[in-house]
């Protein structure tokens, strides 16, 4: 199981690609309500490069499921490797 202090910072590296900015603060409750410019786009660019940084494939299922970052963090904690 991966530590969540882990891929927290690793989404805050992938966000601050993605997003071009560093400020964006990484927690479990984050949404892209949360985030200016987070669009559909933008959510794929965060969970491809997520899947590639982990070596994971979300399912359909899972992705639909997803409700804030702690889902994704919680997923990658499981299944996810370094």
């Amino acid at each position: 199981m991966i530590p969540e202090e882990t891929i927290h910072d690793a989404l805050a590296e992938i966000f601050a690609d993605v997003f071009l900015r560093d400020d964006i603060p990484i927690s479990n409750e984050l949404s892209a309500r949360d985030v200016k410019g987070w669009d559909s786009f933008k959510q794929i660019e965060i969970i491809m490069a997520t899947e590639e940084r982990f070596a994971v494939k979300l399912t359909s299922a899972e992705l639909d499921g997803l409700r804030n970052l702690g889902d994704l963090v919680r997923i990658v904690a499981e299944r996810g490797r370094i």
